[in-house]
């Protein structure tokens, strides 16, 4: 039965993953975030992973080979491919879907309007302690909970969350979070 699986790929191999599997049609869904980049006093939305290095694939292990798909260019493996798979509840997928055009869909609109400023638009941030527990206020894991990690950057920050039984590290804007 087909079921949706947590793929791990190669280092920045997202996109070359995503292209070989959908030439063998095998669907992909591989969230990504808006990014603000100021090139030139342009202020410009890159969407990037949500998830470095991960992708959702939505497949039959019985009509598809798991070797097939470990063979893939891009491809890492699958995650908790020992001997029984880990699939991944189609309602998360729809969640994070839903969220992350929600978010694009807001997101967009405030950079074509002119005379905005992106310091407007920015919530006030909080200074944070590692190991700080925080609430995500916007974005795909909004009214989630996660565990301050560190600062990337003047925006950006590492936040510990658990998905699927394992925590994993993600990078977020920091005005997305809150303390607790």
């Amino acid at each position: 039965m087909k079921a949706w699986y947590l793929l791990y790929c190669k280092p920045r191999g997202e996109a070359r993953a995503v292209h070989n599997l959908t030439l063998q049609e095998i669907e992909t869904y591989l969230p990504t975030i808006g990014e603000e980049k100021r090139v030139k006093g342009q202020v410009t939305v890159k969407r990037i992973p949500l998830f470095p290095g991960y992708l959702f694939i939505y497949f039959d292990p019985q009509v598809t080979s798991v070797a097939r798909i470990h063979s893939t260019r891009g491809v890492g493996r699958i995650v908790g491919c020992k001997e029984l798979m880990t699939t991944v509840d189609d309602n998360i997928i729809h969640s994070i879907k839903m969220r992350e055009h929600k978010l694009l869909a807001e997101l967009l609109p405030e950079y074509r309007a002119e005379g905005k400023e992106t310091e407007e638009l920015q919530a006030p941030e909080f200074e944070f302690a590692q190991g700080e527990k925080i609430r995500f206020t916007e974005g795909p894991f909004a009214e989630l909970e996660g565990i301050f990690e560190e600062k990337n950057g003047d925006k950006r920050c590492h936040v510990l969350f658990e998905i699927m039984g394992q925590q994993k590290r993600v990078t977020v804007p920091q005005k997305s979070i809150k303390p607790i």
